[in-house]
C-alpha cells in the first residue's frame, strides 16, 4: 500500500479529503495520512480508540512516536491525556489500552535507529511554554535529534508565517484551530507535509495550535 508516498511532492489534507477505515484490531479506526507498506509499514496515521480497549504487549520494531488529541492514552509507564507527546524508539514495548477512549496523531517506523530517548511531555504543563522566534507564536520544543525537531506550536489570531522549508522537509499537523494556506481553511486534524525548500504561507484566522517536525524526511 502506497498513500502520498512521493515524498518529492508537496501534501496538503483538509480533514474532508481523507476518510477513516477499521483496522483489523476491533474498536480502532484509522485515518491514513502517508503509508509505505500493509499493515508492518512506514506510516503516519490519526486512529481513534473506543472506550475499554486493550491490547497485549507488543514491540516497536521502527519506533514510534504520537501525539494525544483527545481522550486518555495508557500503558505501564502512565495514563497520557490530551496534549502529550510520547516517543518510544526502536525496540522498546509496551501494552497500551484506554478506559474512555482516545484518538492519537501516530507516526511509525520513523525513528533514527540511534536516537534512543524514550520520552513523554504533557504540553498542558503551561511552564513549559516560551516566547516563539515569530510575532503571535509561542512553542515547546518537544524533541530534537541531529537534524530532526519537534515543536509544538500556539499561534494567535491575526498571525502570519512565511518560511520557506529547511533541509529534509516540513511535516504540519493542525491541532486546533485553523489556518490558511494557498487560499484554502486548513481546520483542526489537517495535515500539510512539504519537501525541502518549499515556501509556505500561513494566515492564522483563529487562536491555532500546530504540531511541527522538521528535518526528518532525508531517508524516505
Amino acid at each position: 500500500m502506497r498513500i502520498n508516498a512521493d515524498f518529492t511532492q508537496a501534501a496538503e489534507l483538509h480533514p474532508s479529503d481523507t476518510a477513516s477505515s477499521p483496522s483489523p484490531a476491533a474498536g480502532v479506526h484509522r485515518t491514513m495520512l502517508d503509508r509505505i507498506g500493509d499493515e508492518v509499514a512506514r506510516a503516519t496515521t490519526i486512529v481513534q480508540f473506543d472506550r475499554d480497549k486493550y491490547f497485549p504487549e507488543h514491540s516497536h520494531d521502527g519506533g514510534e512516536e504520537f501525539f494525544v488529541l483527545e481522550g486518555v492514552f495508557s500503558d505501564q509507564y502512565g495514563d497520557f491525556p490530551a496534549g502529550t507527546y510520547v516517543r518510544n524508539p526502536v525496540g522498546t514495548s509496551h501494552s497500551p489500552h484506554t478506559v474512555e477512549g482516545c484518538t492519537i496523531f501516530v507516526k511509525l517506523w520513523q525513528f533514527d535507529q540511534n536516537d534512543r530517548e524514550q520520552k513523554s511531555v504533557n504540553t498542558n504543563d503551561t511552564s513549559l511554554w516560551t516566547k516563539g522566534e515569530y510575532t503571535g507564536q509561542s512553542t515547546i520544543n518537544l524533541h530534537q535529534f541531529e537534524s530532526e525537531k519537534v515543536t509544538l506550536q500556539k499561534w494567535t489570531t491575526g498571525a502570519n508565517l512565511t518560511l520557506t522549508t529547511p533541509d529534509k522537509g516540513m511535516e504540519v499537523l493542525v491541532v486546533s484551530g485553523e489556518l490558511q494556506s494557498n487560499g484554502r481553511a486548513f481546520p483542526a486534524r489537517s495535515w500539510l507535509r512539504y519537501p525541502a525548500e518549499t515556501e509556505v504561507t500561513y494566515d492564522f484566522t483563529k487562536d491555532t495550535t500546530l504540531l511541527v517536525k522538521t528535518g526528518h524526511l532525508e531517508k524516505v
